[in-house]
């Protein structure tokens, strides 16, 4: 929550730009006193690797007017190449939400997919190609099962703040009416991770959770070294 004082100092004509992965409703509050003070208003919560925010790369997923966007998105471009207008105040925090969701639900049913096929003796380096290269690949399986393979739980995340955006999708649908079983479902599983690893970074810790269930791990299988025998 942005104090008054904070607010208030803000020069006239200025827009104050929330970056954050926030919820519509937790952020109503300031929205509507920095409104209320005459200053404009935008939500640009931000998608991407360290390594994108390096390269000014970031995903940015802005809520407010797309005059004011117009008129602040030199200042973004800065920090992205990637600016999409979702809608009105709001949009851009429950599309960052969703797009969350949808990741992290790629992510545990693709180590769920993964071990099994292990499990029964499929090949897992053939596995992951032949479904990086099927109609069910996806953004996790193209850029970070990779990293996965390698033993790379991502620890560029908290846990406890996964679960927070998690709960809050699941309540928003709740509230709305409309269907969640498989966002209950991965938000289950994140917060058997939490209860079980603690609020550490790492957006693969649940994989990892389904890796102990398991009692398995999915990396790479080791490099053959090469044959240096002579005849």
């Amino acid at each position: 929550m942005i104090d008054d004082g904070v607010l208030e100092v803000l020069a006239d004509g200025a827009t104050w730009i929330d970056m954050t992965s926030n919820t519509a409703t937790a952020a109503a509050p300031c929205r509507e006193r920095a409104i209320a003070l005459g200053r404009g208003v935008l939500e640009a919560p931000m998608g991407g690797s360290p390594a994108d925010a390096a390269a000014a790369r970031l995903r940015l997923f802005v809520g407010g007017d797309a005059d004011l966007l117009a008129h602040r998105r030199p200042l973004l471009s800065l920090l992205s190449d990637r600016i999409t207008h979702i809608g009105g105040h709001g949009a851009g925090y429950t599309a960052k939400l969703l797009v969350n969701l949808l990741w992290f639900n790629q992510a545990t049913a693709t180590a769920e997919a993964l071990l099994l096929g292990q499990r029964v003796g499929i090949d897992l380096g053939v596995l992951a190609e032949t479904l990086a290269a099927g109609p069910a690949s996806s953004s996790f399986i193209q850029n970070d099962l990779p990293s996965l393979l390698d033993g790379d739980y991502l620890a560029s995340y908290g846990l406890d703040r996964i679960l927070d955006q998690l709960t809050a999708v699941t309540t928003l649908a709740a509230d709305v009416g409309t269907p969640h079983a498989l966002a209950d479902t991965v938000r289950g599983i994140h917060q058997a991770a939490l209860e079980r690893y603690g609020a550490v970074d790492g957006e693969l810790l649940a994989v990892a959770l389904l890796e102990e269930k398991a009692g398995a791990l999915l990396r790479r299988p080791p490099a053959r070294a090469a044959d240096t025998g002579t005849s």
